[in-house]
């Protein structure tokens, strides 16, 4: 099979489980009414989420992107993604807007789907070991996204639809990544880097503080057993 054909089908089956994590979220709030088991099983999922961006942050975008950047543009890349995020995190406030786990979800699945389409021509094997990877992280950060968006107002209907949506947008980021950055490590880099900036702003300002409950630690197992999680995958990606 020819590698963009590949590529296509990898992107559709991890971006899929966007979707599947969303349908997970969908049941989950019909079956769960109320009750301390509800709340405890929506901040371990918070941050078993959260610790995985982390993970991702400091096993493969970050190392990624120092490996092919000098210290000057590494950092401005990473300062400047934090301090668009901080902008565009206050922006949504005023709005009223409910998105701190969609936005760290699509910085860490975009950037990661558009290096899985450029080290698909060289290494077919990571690419594969990478789609797997970035199918499996989805599934608790689409998971805690669609229950955030219940705060904004909107139903389910919508928050379903839009997954739907978002669920095709790896393979875009896949396939141009393959045409746009096979031959161009500096831009994967930049990109990382500018994602990571942003990533750890929203972990600390949104999606940490909602992974708390008082007299609970629970969640912050959680948060150890999702790094735990990116290890292991970096791990078995050689």
């Amino acid at each position: 099979m020819e590698n963009i054909a590949l590529i296509i089908l990898c992107a559709f089956l991890s971006g899929s489980t966007l979707f599947i994590g969303a349908g997970l979220a969908y049941f989950f709030e019909k079956w769960f009414k109320k009750g301390a088991l509800k709340v405890q099983i929506i901040h371990t999922s918070i941050a078993f989420g959260g610790g995985i961006l982390i993970a991702a942050v400091a096993l493969v975008l970050i190392p990624k992107g120092m490996e092919a950047l000098p210290v000057i543009p590494m950092a401005a890349l990473f300062l400047g993604g934090a301090v668009f995020f901080f902008f565009l995190d206050r922006y949504l406030e005023k709005k009223g807007g409910a998105f701190s786990q969609v936005m760290a979800m699509l910085l860490d699945y975009i950037p990661e789907a558009m290096a899985l389409g450029a080290v698909f021509s060289a290494d077919r094997n990571m690419g594969f070991l990478l789609a797997l990877y970035i199918g499996i992280q989805n599934l608790p950060e689409s998971f805690n996204a669609f229950l955030e968006m219940r705060t904004g107002g909107y139903s389910s209907k919508k928050r379903l639809i839009l997954f739907l949506i978002l669920s095709f947008l790896g393979i875009a980021a896949s396939v141009s990544g393959y045409y746009l950055l096979s031959d161009h490590p500096k831009g994967t880099a930049a990109l990382m880097l500018f994602s990571s900036g942003g990533i750890i702003y929203l972990i600390f300002q949104d999606i940490a503080p909602m992974s708390k409950i008082n007299k609970n630690w629970l969640p912050a197992l959680g948060a150890s057993l999702g790094f735990l999680f990116g290890m292991i995958g970096l791990k078995i990606m050689g």
